[in-house]
């Protein structure tokens, strides 16, 4: 999908103003669509056919001719699985569950009625119950720029969809953060308005209480365009409200406390929020708060009374043929059939407690600037350990429905594996018109470079290793890394962290990189592995050499050459030489 069409005001627009045809802008999803089934078919779980899909766009068309401004006229969209469309069976990835809906879901039917054409079925983690998209018997959708790794869910489908160009925007559901961790991960902007605004008729439930429809685009405005049309009150859900927009000033940033930053390890993300931060420094005070009172709310989501919910959404099967469940979904609700009346009482009086402390919250900061996710993780990884990482998942978005919050994802930055790092603005119920707002501000304030190019072959993983001595180009041990096809990243200076000692001895001659309080920035080369290739490079090193982690000047943090303590002993100081090749020549 080009540019200028990637976008739905833009097509609407061309739509209403005769620049092109509905009819045209299908044809060319179609053929987008053909393509990309060679590499991700699994994407869908069904789509309607090329013929539907060009008589419905000619019915825009029609419409448009007599007259009609339609504000998504002709416009592409894929719906999550858990959505009721007319014409088509809704699965919620269970095919023992699969029923054919009377009528589309109210948000769906809005959407149609304004000129908007539906593409298809997305897949999505079972019943909406995961934030890693691999809880499916159709397929695991993977990360549109990395297909190593996961690309979040449970609205997997629909965020790859967008992503990869297919539709200007895709439908998902939020209950514990299933419309924001696929944003994140894939470098969309993902919209979880507040409770009620949008309504769930013709939803398949998880937490009924909690659930919201929300929407993945590739830009806020598109956001916005779509809750114009989809929001309002409808009758027929018990949990919806009227329309309240309520305005919000970005004076005061709300952010966890540097000790309650979680990233899991991952330095890439602290980096990343970090330079978020000082983005939307720029916009209002960012003011550091105890997120205590919002971890406890989330962990009551699944470790909580909650969880009887999601069993009561899928208590027949449950009892009737529970085997037709993802096992790992199977053994997460099925826990929620053992939870009480006492005990339910209980999780909701300590909610209404933590809801009230949070209404304190309000009152010293304006909204919250959270990371979407402190990590992201291989398809592997999570295969091997699925309920642990996808909980990691969820540690910034859990509380969020729970305390009755809106809140908008956008893109914070690209990680080195070309997958996206992402923070969620978050705001009190109805405050949605005005998060939408401020997360264009932001974007224009942090004026990121276009995402990476979409992997349309299958990325090799690879690692970045700094060099620092004997392996630098033109020196005698460079023959390691180009014998394993290393590729030069470029020359960079480590932080002023480290100092650098000639090893006494050493044939050939050899530096030892130590990381000290008083050090310098030192000049090192970067070269980029593929992961067995880094693997038999480390296997070689020699003590008292060791591949740690290096941190680059710009805070970015790679794999490298470190030292042990005993390295130093004899060994020459040339810390104020910034860098070996400087000391080779000088010696030279």
């Amino acid at each position: 999908m080009s540019a200028e069409r990637s976008h739905a005001a833009a097509i609407a627009a061309a739509v209403n103003g005769g620049e092109t045809s509905a009819e045209a802008i299908a044809q060319d999803t179609l053929a987008r669509i053909a393509d990309y089934d060679a590499i991700q078919p699994q994407i869908w779980i069904t789509r309607a056919s090329s013929e539907a899909v060009l008589d419905a766009a000619r019915a825009v068309d029609a419409r448009v001719a007599k007259g009609e401004k339609l504000p998504l006229a002709g416009v592409p969209f894929a719906v999550k699985d858990n959505i009721d469309v007319a014409g088509f069976e809704t699965t919620a990835a269970c095919p023992a569950f699969a029923y054919t809906p009377g009528a589309s879901a109210t948000a769906v039917a809005r959407l149609l009625d304004a000129g908007a054409i539906c593409i298809g079925k997305t897949n999505l983690d079972q019943f909406a119950t995961g934030l890693v998209g691999t809880r499916s018997p159709y397929g695991i959708p993977r990360n549109a720029y990395n297909r190593d790794y996961v690309s979040g869910g449970s609205s997997s489908g629909s965020a790859v969809a967008v992503a990869a160009g297919l539709v200007c925007f895709a439908l998902g559901t939020d209950t514990a953060g299933s419309g924001r961790v696929p944003a994140a991960f894939n470098h969309l902007t993902g919209f979880k308005p507040s409770k009620g605004r949008w309504s769930t008729s013709g939803l398949v439930p998880a937490c009924r209480s909690l659930d919201c429809i929300t929407v993945f685009t590739r830009q806020p405005a598109d956001a916005r365009l779509v809750d114009e049309v989809i929001a309002g009150f409808d009758a027929s859900d018990p949990y919806s409200r009227a329309l309240d927009d309520r305005e919000l000033k970005p004076e005061r940033i709300g952010v966890p406390r540097r000790d309650q930053r979680v990233c899991f390890g991952d330095g890439e993300s602290e980096y990343l929020y970090d330079k978020a931060l000082d983005r939307l420094a720029t916009i209002g005070e960012i003011v550091e708060i105890d997120a205590t009172a919002l971890n406890e709310a989330a962990s009551l989501l699944y470790d909580g009374p909650w969880i009887a919910e999601r069993a009561a959404a899928l208590e027949y099967l449950l009892q009737s043929d529970p085997d037709a469940i993802h096992e790992t979904v199977r053994l997460l609700v099925e826990r929620g059939a053992e939870i009480g009346a006492v005990d339910v009482f209980k999780g909701m009086y300590r909610l209404a407690e933590l809801a009230r402390e949070t209404e304190a919250m309000w009152r010293d900061v304006d909204l919250l600037a959270f990371p979407t996710t402190g990590t992201i993780y291989r398809v592997a990884e999570v295969l091997a350990s699925p309920v642990a990482l996808n909980s990691n998942l969820g540690r910034y978005t859990n509380f969020v429905n729970l305390l009755d919050m809106a809140a908008i994802a956008v893109p914070a930055g690209t990680r080195a594996n070309d997958t996206g790092f992402g923070i969620t603005l978050i705001g009190p119920a109805h405050s949605d018109l005005a998060l939408i707002a401020l997360a264009e501000d932001y974007l224009a304030a942090a004026d990121l470079p276009a995402p990476p190019p979409l992997d349309l072959e299958g990325k090799m993983e690879s690692v970045k290793l700094a060099v620092v001595g004997a392996h630098l180009k033109d020196m005698p041990l460079h023959w390691q890394l180009t014998s394993r096809d290393a590729r030069f990243v470029g020359a960079f200076e480590t932080q002023a962290t480290y100092r650098l000692y000639a090893i006494a001895n050493s044939t050939p001659p050899k530096p030892a990189l130590v990381q000290s309080d008083d050090g310098a920035a030192i000049k090192v080369e970067v070269y980029e592995l593929d992961i067995a290739a880094f693997g038999s490079f480390v296997a070689e090193v020699p003590p008292p050499l060791a591949i740690g982690t290096v941190t680059l000047s710009d805070g970015t943090s790679v794999k490298g050459f470190v030292a042990e303590p005993r390295a130093t002993a004899g060994a020459q100081d040339i810390t104020h030489l910034g860098g070996w090749r400087t000391f080779i020549e000088s010696a030279a």
